[in-house]
């Protein structure tokens, strides 16, 4: 069956573009025709008014006749008229980062064609420092809203909260991604993904270096257990879950091969690192247990804390169904990666991966991080 671009004739990349131009002139016009309706119901509602409560370290944000107003009491946030956004995720901005996440992904496939480059698996390793680079650079805001004085204050520090942080981040790894297919062409490195990976290992083990002097002076408190049980328990798990689909189930990873296990294994960081931020903190002697932000994580404790009896509860704690959640669903996707879309096409195969990757490592090593330096 012929795609949309080849019964238009018309050049699937421009297709693309212009597609995103419309949708982001009808989001611009609707702001400008229907602010209330279009900008301070929705954009501001569900995207833009969780990042303004964030930078600025609010219960919650509100619109109100065209301005944004911040409250720190919970009961003002209560009693307060809508629109009123908290900081984190919500449903419907979920969604919304999916799409945008979806349409993003086909503009990198048309770009790593256009410079010919993206169809071996080494450029998923070679941008696995860069998904670590997005854990710890959140973590960045965490410390600065946690210092005396703001070191990135409002409104720069919106670059580094999410969902800002995501095109941040993307920027800082186009612009390595550029810069090393131009030192293969100017013949001094042979190959793209070798540079790559240097820059994404340095912008990583700077942000690391900064966090760790932050643990050290203040004002985060450094926890190395909390760091040494996430990475262990997501391993482990990780692990017994490629043991089970290579013993029982080996179609499963037949196309994937080592990106599926770095897949689960992601995936695994995030459901560790959330178990130990909600449950264990405490039992490790890294302070009070954290608060989840996402909807899921939310559903998830709350569904287990009402079904398990209590007694039950005090053992296992209400957080370990998220982990089963993750290893299933990664297990799940890297089963759907068989070896045909690999062949048909590899560009977006890979990008795909990556992604999913990200989804799950980039918070994970949040989570992980903020609880190793308390903050």
């Amino acid at each position: 069956m012929p795609t949309v671009a080849e019964r238009l004739d018309v050049d699937p990349a421009r297709l693309w573009a212009g597609a995103v131009l419309a949708l982001l002139a009808a989001l611009i016009g609707g702001s400008i025709l229907f602010p209330r309706i279009v900008y301070d119901g929705f954009v501001w509602h569900f995207f833009w008014g969780p990042v303004q409560a964030d930078a600025n370290a609010a219960t919650c944000a509100i619109r109100e006749g065209g301005t944004t107003q911040y409250l720190y009491a919970d009961s003002a946030c209560r009693a307060a008229a809508e629109p009123v956004a908290y900081p984190g995720y919500t449903l419907v901005s979920e969604v919304g980062y999916v799409v945008t996440l979806l349409i993003a992904l086909s503009g990198v496939g048309f770009l790593l064609q256009r410079l010919d480059i993206g169809s071996e698996r080494d450029m998923f390793f070679a941008l696995l420092p860069f998904v670590f680079f997005g854990g710890a650079l959140r973590v960045v805001e965490d410390v600065t809203d946690a210092a005396a004085g703001a070191v990135i204050g409002y409104p720069l520090n919106t670059l580094i909260i999410s969902p800002i942080i995501y095109f941040t981040v993307f920027a800082v790894t186009l612009v390595a991604l550029l810069a090393s297919v131009a030192l293969v062409r100017q013949g001094v490195a042979e190959h793209y993904t070798r540079p790559l990976f240097g820059i994404g290992s340095v912008v990583l083990v700077a942000t690391l270096l900064f966090l760790l002097w932050s643990a050290i002076t203040g004002p985060g408190t450094l926890h190395p257990q909390v760091l040494v049980v996430t990475l262990a328990g997501a391993t482990l798990s990780a692990w017994g879950t490629w043991w089970l689909v290579e013993r029982f189930a080996p179609a499963v990873n037949a196309g994937t091969g080592r990106l599926g296990f770095v897949v689960i294994w992601g995936h695994a960081v995030d459901g560790v690192a959330n178990v130990v931020g909600l449950d264990w903190m405490v039992a490790l002697g890294a302070g009070p247990n954290l608060i989840p932000k996402h909807p899921v994580n939310s559903a998830i404790v709350d569904i287990t804390a009402s079904t398990l009896p209590p007694a039950v509860l005090a053992v296992t704690g209400d957080t370990w169904p998220f982990l089963v959640v993750k290893l299933v669903a990664a297990t799940a996707v890297v089963w759907l990666f068989d070896e045909q879309i690999f062949e048909d096409s590899p560009r977006y195969a890979i990008v795909l991966m990556v992604a999913i990757l990200a989804v799950g490592l980039g918070p994970g090593t949040r989570d992980m991080l903020r609880a190793t330096i308390g903050v």
